[in-house]
């Protein structure tokens, strides 16, 4: 399992700043413990947060109190299970729009908001921000999906889990080189100002392209009832494709050639 820490500059961009690869077996590390550390390597290397945003897995009491240790403010989802306020389920709680104070066991004070989806699910988003405010807090954790956006498209795109590899050190690498290829695509479709699946049909287009030339070249246009079969090879896995020649010049002009 990869763990990732993601810095957010909202409403700029976002980069990748460390990660970790969960295997208790081999180096006998829990998840938390992974979390404390990725905190206190960003705090060593100066990074100053506007939050700390975080799914309902890592919104257990030492996990808030290590990162309110480092002076920052967080933004996490709790469980509608949650105890507060002594003994109290969240989900039995009446909530403001404007957000509530509740008291978290063990931990403090802090500030509550209801959000309901279009679909009917229920999202108990809490931070320890002082006075803080429902956009405010909306905005955060949008931000925090880019990471949901970055494991989305390392693994398809990157072959992130597609390792043959035995060895634990060659499968560590390979996450590594996968990660790396991310990036150069990441900072690609950043200076370019394009999307990722844009990104991807520029490499099948080109492909194509070079492909129907080289058809062009060997065939004639009075062989209209011939079919040819196409294969390419494109990140990584071959296509195939089979085109009717009475479609050719509608394809060379569609693909720019």
């Amino acid at each position: 399992m990869l763990l990732s820490h993601f810095w957010n500059f909202i409403c700029l961009c976002e980069t990748r700043v460390d990660y970790r690869i969960y295997d208790k077996d081999s180096d006998g590390k829990t998840k938390n413990t992974h979390f404390f550390e990725m905190l206190a390597l960003a705090k060593k290397r100066g990074i100053k947060p506007e939050a700390v945003a975080m799914d309902a897995w890592y919104s257990s009491r030492d996990n808030l109190k290590s990162i309110r240790s480092h002076g920052w403010v967080w933004v996490t989802t709790l469980r509608k299970n949650r105890i507060v306020n002594r003994n109290i389920q969240l989900n039995k709680l009446d909530i403001s729009e404007e957000g509530t104070s509740i008291h978290l066991r063990g931990y403090g004070w802090v500030t509550v908001f209801k959000f309901i989806a279009k679909n009917g699910r229920i999202d108990y988003r809490v931070t320890n921000k002082d006075n803080p405010t429902r956009e405010y807090v909306k905005s955060i954790m949008d931000a925090r999906w880019s990471v949901e956006v970055y494991h989305r498209e390392v693994k398809p795109n990157c072959g992130i889990e597609r390792c043959q590899a035995r060895t634990s050190r060659a499968q560590r690498n390979h996450i590594f080189l996968a990660i790396s290829a991310w990036f150069e695509q990441h900072k690609r479709r950043i200076s370019e100002k394009i999307t990722l699946y844009q990104q991807n049909w520029h490499v099948i287009k080109n492909a194509i392209a070079e492909q129907i030339r080289g058809v062009i070249s060997i065939h004639k246009l009075g062989l209209c009832e011939t079919r040819v079969k196409i294969k390419l090879n494109c990140i990584g896995s071959f296509v195939k494709l089979t085109f009717n020649l009475l479609e050719l010049t509608l394809i060379y002009f569609y693909i720019e050639i």
